[in-house]
C-alpha cells in the first residue's frame, strides 16, 4: 500500500507523503469515522469521539506499546471532505493548539496520495510528532490492506 514515502524538514516542521492503494473515500472514511480510527490509529476501543467540521472536537486515548494510555483533545480547524482535514491538537501549558494538516489527493480513481504536514515548536517536538506521524500512516496503509481484502 505503501508506493511512496517521502519525508522533508524545515526548521521545526515535516511533511510526509505516501501514496496509498485505496481510493480517497476510503481514505477519507478511515480518517474520519470513530470506530475505523480506533481500529488503525493505535486508540482505546470505544474513546474516539469526533464532531468532523469546522470547529467539533475530537478525543481519543492512545495506547503505548508499552500498554500505557495517552489521552489526546482538539478540534477541526479545516473540513473539505476527501481532501483536506486540519487538525488542533491540544497541548498541555500551550495557549494554541498544535495543528496537522491531512491532504488527500485522488490518483486514477484508484490510489491515494496523503500528504501530513505539521508545525513544532522545537526539534525535539518535531521529532517525537514525525516519529508518530509515521507510525499513524503505518498503521492507516495496514488498515487499508486488510479492508481491500475483506
Amino acid at each position: 500500500m505503501n508506493t511512496e514515502q517521502a519525508t522533508a524538514a524545515d526548521g521545526f516542521a515535516y511533511t510526509l507523503t505516501r501514496t496509498l492503494d485505496a481510493p480517497v473515500e476510503q481514505v477519507w472514511r478511515a480518517w474520519t469515522t470513530p470506530e475505523r480510527y480506533a481500529r488503525w490509529a493505535g486508540a482505546a476501543a470505544g474513546s474516539v469521539e469526533m464532531d468532523v467540521r469546522p470547529g467539533g472536537a475530537w478525543k481519543a486515548t492512545m495506547l503505548t506499546p508499552d500498554g500505557g494510555r495517552f489521552p489526546l483533545t482538539g478540534s477541526y480547524l479545516e473540513v473539505a471532505e476527501n481532501r483536506r482535514l486540519v487538525v488542533g491538537m491540544d497541548v498541555p501549558g500551550r495557549p494554541e493548539p498544535a495543528t496537522m494538516a491531512v491532504d488527500l489527493d485522488e490518483r486514477d480513481g484508484r490510489r491515494t496520495q496523503i500528504v501530513l504536514h505539521q508545525t513544532c515548536d522545537t526539534a525535539a517536538e518535531r521529532d517525537m510528532a514525525e516519529q508518530g506521524s509515521t507510525m499513524l500512516l503505518d498503521g492507516l496503509g495496514a488498515f487499508l490492506i486488510a479492508q481491500a481484502g475483506s
